[in-house]
């Protein structure tokens, strides 16, 4: 592995949208291989002409992508020759990954290098290095995933968690979702006092698991300290509704929510295509319709939202999908960029560290 050499430009020298922040960015894990994440990158540098890319992967195979798009100055390759395969086992990530571009990449951020760390390959494995070497932050025993769902509200979109970072969660565990998702609506979607929904079977009090009662009541006691307001138990129909912000649940549930979702745009997709090509009438007003159609599309475009934040650690870790283009590249490299502008990591752990700490002093929250 090489060494990168100096960046001037990652220094905190100020700009009119804040200091220069520096990414690092697998390009070698994704399903399509380095080509589609150099064109994000040169998509995100377009209009965000201050930043600074660390791009890790094969240097051999980078250069002439970086050359062609003209980004050289905006960005640094750090030389990493192995590459971590979407069939390869976290364990065995883990043991044998050291000289991949998902490790060094992980590394940098790590090591200070970077401000956040994105990453189109395997999640499983991701997340397994991101935890042994960023480790936990204190206060949190799961961390969890976090994505965008397009929604009702004036933003567009809500935020769910976890979408399968861990597959249990128990009272506590949810009650630090609420505080990390509340974060994370703070400084990733512009919102001062985000909405948080508990996900459950109904929205009676009654209903539900155990572990979900005992959180309903911990949230709501923590949402004055949190600055959050705790709307109480939602349902899968609230999701994309403007009923609340953020969703809180478990990574088992979130993440079978997550691909049904994702199941249910591609088949409506597929039947309007199939719907107006079935007639010539079908087919006119098809084009009549063609401005409101390439609206919808725009608004529920997958590649707008591409990236799931890994929450809880020391450090910042977005998760674009394997097979993304330019476009959903861009939008992750984007994301990480506006959290790092935030410092969202620092503010995200003083608000967990905050929580604690008033549980602790008080102890019949505590016992609750």
């Amino acid at each position: 592995m090489t060494s990168a050499p100096a960046n001037p430009k990652s220094s905190p020298t100020a700009f009119a949208s804040g200091p220069v922040q520096t990414i690092s960015v697998d390009a070698m894990g994704g399903d399509k291989g380095p080509a589609p994440v150099v064109a994000g990158i040169a998509r995100f540098l377009k209009r965000n002409p201050q930043a600074h890319v660390l791009l890790h992967g094969d240097e051999a195979e980078l250069a002439p992508l970086v050359a062609k798009r003209k980004i050289g100055d905006n960005v640094t390759i750090r030389h990493a020759e192995g590459v971590v395969t979407m069939t390869d086992k976290p364990a065995q990530v883990m043991r044998h990954g050291k000289g991949t571009s998902m490790w060094s990449a992980i590394e940098a951020v790590r090591g200070g290098e970077a401000s956040v760390c994105v990453s189109c390959g395997n999640t499983g494995a991701l997340m397994a290095v991101s935890m042994m070497r960023l480790r936990k932050a204190e206060g949190v025993n799961r961390p969890a995933i976090a994505c965008l769902w397009p929604s009702r509200n004036p933003g567009g979109f809500n935020i769910m968690l976890d979408v399968g970072a861990d597959i249990r969660a128990d009272q506590d565990d949810l009650l630090t979702f609420a505080l990390m998702g509340a974060s994370y609506a703070r400084n990733g979607l512009g919102l001062d006092r985000p909405r948080v929904g508990l996900l459950n079977v109904g929205t009676e009090e009654h209903k539900g698991r155990a572990e979900l009662k005992l959180a309903h009541d911990m949230i709501a006691d923590a949402a004055p300290k949190g600055e959050f307001d705790y709307v109480g138990f939602v349902e899968g129909g609230d999701i994309p509704s403007a009923k609340v912000d953020v969703i809180v649940t478990d990574g088992f549930t979130g993440n079978v929510a997550l691909k049904t979702g994702e199941g249910t745009a591609n088949i409506i997709g597929d039947l309007l295509k199939e719907a107006f090509k079935k007639t010539p009438l079908s087919r006119i007003a098809a084009l009549l319709a063609y401005t409101s159609l390439q609206r919808l599309k725009k608004r529920i475009d997958p590649r707008r939202v591409n990236g799931g934040v890994f929450l809880g650690l020391n450090g910042t870790v977005v998760k674009s999908h394997g097979s993304a283009d330019a476009t959903g590249v861009g939008s992750a490299v984007y994301l990480a960029w506006r959290l790092a502008q935030s410092g969202f990591s620092d503010r995200l752990a003083a608000r967990i560290a905050q929580a604690n700490a008033a549980l602790e002093d008080d102890p019949t929250e505590a016992a609750q």
